[in-house]
C-alpha cells in the first residue's frame, strides 16, 4: 500500500472539511475529495439539485443539508452543535472552493471561535486557472463578484485601477456589457482576458486590449471570470535618466521651469517625471 492510500484509510479528524469541487468538468474532482465526501456524516451544499449531479456521478450517498447565503446564519447553531458532537461535515459550493465568493465564511469564523478543526481540500479554482492562461503577471488581486450598486462599482474600479497588479473578478454574463464602459474608463492601456465556460465543452478565452473592448453580442449565460493585466504602460517607463538626458536637462535648467522640463523629457523618452524632477533639483542645488 502506498503512502497516499494509507493517508486515505486513516480515521478522519473530526471537524469541518472545505471541499473544492469542479468548476465545470466533473472529472476534475480529486480522489481525496471523493473519499472525504463519502466518509462525511453530512454535506453542506448551496443547491442540492446541482450537488446531486456530482455526488451521483461518484456514488456518494452522504446526507445533504442545504446551506446557501439566505439560510447559512439560520443553520449555524445546528451545524455547530453537530460539529461539537463529533460529526464530520463537508462544505461544498456549486463550483470551486467554498467560502471564496461563495457561502462558508460565516461558518468558518464560527468554527474558529468554537475551536473546531477546519480542514481545507484544495482543488479546481477558476481564479488560478484564468490567471495561469492569461499571460499576465502572476502577482494578482482577486476582487470577487462585481457589486450590484453602481456607486460601489465606480468607487471600487477607481481604487483597483491604481493597483499595478493583475486584477481578477467575477461578473454574470448578462451584466458584462453594462460594465464595459467602466472597464474602458479605468483600465485603459491594459489587456483583458474574458473566460467563459472554463473546463466545459464550449470553453472560450476572449483576449483583447481594453481600449478595443466592445459589447459582446453572443448569447450571454452563466458567469465570466475576467482578468485585466497589470499596468503595461508603467513597464514602458524608464526608471533612470541616461547621460544624454542629463546633458539636455543641464542646458535647459536656466531657461525652463522644472515642470516644463519634466513634461518635455518624459514625453520624449518615457522617463518617469519623478526621476526627472529629482535630477533637476540636484542640479539647482549644485549651483
Amino acid at each position: 500500500m502506498d503512502r497516499n492510500s494509507e493517508t486515505l484509510n486513516k480515521e478522519l479528524k473530526k471537524g469541518l472539511y472545505l471541499v473544492s469541487t469542479p468548476i465545470g468538468n466533473l472529472n476534475d474532482i480529486t480522489h481525496r475529495a471523493v473519499d472525504i465526501l463519502k466518509k462525511s456524516d453530512f454535506i453542506l451544499c448551496e443547491d442540492t439539485r446541482n450537488s446531486k449531479i456530482l455526488l451521483k456521478r461518484y456514488n456518494i450517498k452522504t446526507k445533504l443539508i442545504s446551506n446557501h447565503k439566505f439560510n447559512e446564519k439560520k443553520n449555524l447553531p445546528r451545524i455547530i452543535d453537530l460539529l461539537k458532537s463529533g460529526s464530520i461535515i463537508s462544505l461544498i459550493s456549486d463550483a470551486g472552493t467554498p467560502s471564496i465568493s461563495d457561502p462558508g465564511a460565516v461558518l468558518v469564523n464560527e468554527c474558529i471561535n468554537s475551536n473546531i478543526d477546519i480542514v481545507p481540500l484544495p482543488g479546481p479554482s477558476s481564479v488560478i486557472s484564468a490567471v495561469s492562461v492569461s499571460g499576465f503577471s502572476d502577482k494578482f488581486f482577486f476582487y470577487g463578484f462585481i457589486p450590484e450598486k453602481k456607486k460601489t462599482l465606480v468607487d471600487d474600479f477607481e481604487d483597483l485601477s491604481k493597483l499595478n497588479f493583475t486584477i481578477v473578478f467575477f461578473v454574470s454574463a448578462k451584466k458584462f456589457n453594462k460594465i464595459v464602459p467602466y472597464i474602458k474608463k479605468n483600465f485603459s492601456g491594459r489587456k483583458i482576458l474574458i473566460c467563459r465556460e472554463m473546463t466545459k465543452y464550449f470553453e472560450e478565452f476572449l483576449r483583447t486590449d481594453v481600449d478595443k473592448l466592445h459589447f459582446l453580442n453572443f448569447e450571454l449565460r452563466g458567469e465570466f471570470t475576467v482578468v485585466i493585466s497589470d499596468n503595461l504602460s508603467n513597464k514602458k517607463t524608464s526608471l533612470k535618466l541616461d547621460e544624454s538626458d542629463k546633458r539636455l536637462i543641464s542646458q535647459m535648467i536656466n531657461k525652463l521651469s522644472v515642470k516644463e522640463i519634466s513634461n518635455l523629457i518624459s514625453h520624449k523618452k518615457k522617463v518617469s517625471k519623478k526621476e526627472i524632477y529629482k535630477y533637476c533639483i540636484e542640479i539647482k542645488n549644485e549651483k
